[in-house]
């Protein structure tokens, strides 16, 4: 029996808890349906960001030199124009460089396997950059999307000073990246018996520090280009060249002390070559002891016309003159006897009266 004005138990707590368990109930999300604790893909930048900024900074002194560039009159409009772009070529390249992801590179399309332990294979382009501070692997399928995903991967692992190689590899290990980023970044490991950490650690060592003193180099050129020093000013010049073609022997006999390893991809073998980053560097040394050279021989040969181009004006002093034979830009050129002003006498009385007052009791 039930009591009279009963109307049955409530369903309002049943009918709730299948609303919020059917599938078709909005979730709830924030910023256009997005998790606010999950991190959406990171965006990437197209290129190096230490290579954007070295080249940001070089842009600007140049177009803030071109913009003063009209106040210059004459045929000294087009010197400046020349020492100018030259210079912040050679400081631009010698900085870049350094940083550079691309000293031996290589590249193969392939079908690999994708993930470890599994049976499935994709076909991409697997690229290798090796750099003088680490490595940069990079994987896109063709097509990108393949087995659902997007396969479009670049990954650098480092070992500059204050890193480690071996961290990084275990720390892609715990992400799970696709096996063949592991697979070329296992070769480059410590412990790898291809050895190949060892030499390109011990090249990019070597060779970053000689680009660095080249740059110091560099520093001291244009210190000195703009001072009444040309010739020194090329002897920097000179030993800009210089240290930049020995980085790169350090860094040509340090990958070469051990036999190539095979990188194997799939049905395919990576091979690697000299990079842009080595090449421009040769051209850019080459191109500094050309013009150390240069200047070094035009002080010698035509002096006047040397501070002609550099904006310096011959004999400002004509006690101290250019003098090439006798030791460069510095030495004195002493008058002659002819040259020297005429004797002054001076009258004995006053000579006598000078010397008397030179005694203590004169100026009492």
């Amino acid at each position: 029996m039930e009591p009279p004005g009963y109307q049955g138990p409530s369903t309002n707590h049943t009918q709730g808890n299948e609303a919020s368990a059917s599938p078709e109930q909005p979730k709830m999300a924030a910023f256009g349906h997005t998790f606010p604790f999950y991190a959406g893909p990171k965006p990437t930048f197209p290129t190096d960001t230490t290579l954007a900024v070295i080249v940001a900074i070089f842009l600007t002194s140049l177009v803030t030199f071109i913009i003063i560039l009209p106040g210059i009159r004459g045929k000294m409009r087009l010197f400046w124009m020349l020492r100018v772009v030259t210079s912040l070529f050679i400081g631009a390249v010698i900085l870049a460089v350094n940083f550079s992801s691309e000293w031996s590179v290589g590249q193969v399309s392939t079908n690999t396997s994708y993930k470890a332990f599994s049976s499935r294979w994709i076909s991409a382009n697997i690229g290798l950059q090796i750099g003088l501070g680490g490595v940069n692997i990079t994987l896109t399928g063709t097509p990108v999307q393949q087995l659902n995903e997007t396969i479009d991967y670049n990954e650098e692992f480092t070992w500059r000073l204050g890193e480690n190689y071996a961290e990084e590899y275990v720390n892609a290990l715990e992400k799970g990246l696709p096996d063949p980023l592991l697979y070329l970044a296992e070769k480059f490991t410590p412990h790898s018996p291809c050895g190949l950490h060892d030499q390109y650690r011990l090249a990019g060592h070597y060779t970053s520090a000689m680009l660095w003193v080249a740059f110091l180099c560099w520093l001291l050129a244009n210190v000195m280009l703009s001072m009444p020093v040309l010739v020194y000013g090329g002897h920097m010049l000179l030993a800009t060249g210089l240290f930049q073609l020995l980085g790169l022997l350090f860094f040509s006999t340090a990958t070469s002390l051990t036999p190539p390893c095979p990188l194997r991809l799939g049905a395919a073998t990576l091979h690697t070559h000299r990079g842009p980053a080595y090449w421009i560097t040769l051209t850019t040394g080459l191109l500094c002891v050309l013009l150390g050279l240069a200047m070094v021989v035009a002080h010698r040969m035509q002096p006047h016309r040397l501070k002609a181009f550099f904006s310096q004006s011959v004999g400002e002093d004509p006690v101290l003159e250019l003098n090439p034979e006798e030791g460069g830009l510095l030495s004195p050129r002493y008058r002659s006897i002819t040259e020297s002003p005429e004797p002054q006498d001076i009258p004995l009385s006053e000579a006598s009266s000078e010397a008397s007052c030179e005694e203590p009791d004169c100026a009492l």
